[in-house]
């Protein structure tokens, strides 16, 4: 059966939430003072404050001598190796939120590592029935818009690396049909975008570009989430041109900031 699709809960805790997500950004981008906690989880820095304090107690996180904070010893296996998540943040977020004012839908910029896709960015539409910001949420590559444009970019030896069976040998169900993921990849390459109808969520429904490099290479997926009983075939052309548009832009803020 592999893994379920991931449902939120009934009755969600947020400031567990506000936690997690805390842990995520240290994890993903290396360190964060107070004041950019606060302003990311929309709370007050005393607030902050005290959500890092726990995260240090149960080691989720430590303080340099400069007052940040970045990923402790739970965290630091999965650290990030560069700089590269914390440049893509900055430079997605303005183009982000002109695609939230656009298409009046949840904008998400991910990366993959491995086999999974890690959600690093996110802007949300203001609708009262809308999808919600992803950013910190893993999920497998496979499942999600961002992660099969990103599994498109790698060569029939990398992906049979990424999936090799020895992998997944205590998991066997989570392991895709590679001769099908392949069909997809290639019918992906060519139209230049992905949809996901309810891949990795029940009733969402998202559409995405890549984002690449100055070599070509696929940066990270760029992607626009709705309720899955909004979205309208119709429109696909219109989302994938706007998107298109926003990763162009977006492709020359990078080029620009080297």
């Amino acid at each position: 059966m592999g893994r379920p699709l991931k449902t939120p809960p009934p009755y969600p805790i947020a400031g567990v939430d506000r936690a997690l997500r805390a842990a995520a950004i240290l994890q993903t981008e290396g360190s964060a003072t107070v004041s950019q906690i606060a302003d990311r989880l929309g709370i007050a820095r005393s607030s902050a404050h005290r959500l890092l304090a726990m995260l240090v107690y149960r080691d989720f996180a430590v303080q340099d001598e400069d007052r940040r904070y970045r990923a402790g010893p739970v965290l630091e296996p999965a650290a990030p190796s560069g700089s590269l998540v914390p440049r893509l943040r900055a430079a997605a977020l303005p183009h982000l939120r002109r695609i939230v004012d656009l298409l009046g839908e949840t904008a998400n910029l991910a990366v993959r590592t491995g086999d999974t896709a890690r959600f690093i960015a996110g802007a949300e539409c203001r609708r009262a029935l809308r999808v919600g910001s992803r950013e910190g949420m893993v999920f497998p590559a496979h499942r999600t818009t961002a992660g099969l444009l990103l599994l498109a970019g790698l060569s029939a030896g990398e992906l049979e690396e990424v999936y090799a069976a020895g992998r997944y040998r205590d998991r066997p169900a989570d392991r895709p049909d590679l001769a099908r993921l392949r069909t997809e990849l290639d019918r992906l390459r060519r139209s230049g975008f992905a949809v996901n109808k309810e891949r990795s969520e029940r009733g969402l429904t998202a559409v995405g570009v890549p984002v690449r490099d100055r070599d070509g290479t696929a940066l990270a997926g760029l992607s626009v989430s709705m309720p899955s009983a909004r979205y309208d075939p119709h429109r696909l052309r219109s989302l994938v041109a706007a998107l298109s548009t926003a990763a162009r832009a977006l492709e020359g803020d990078l080029a620009g900031d080297r």
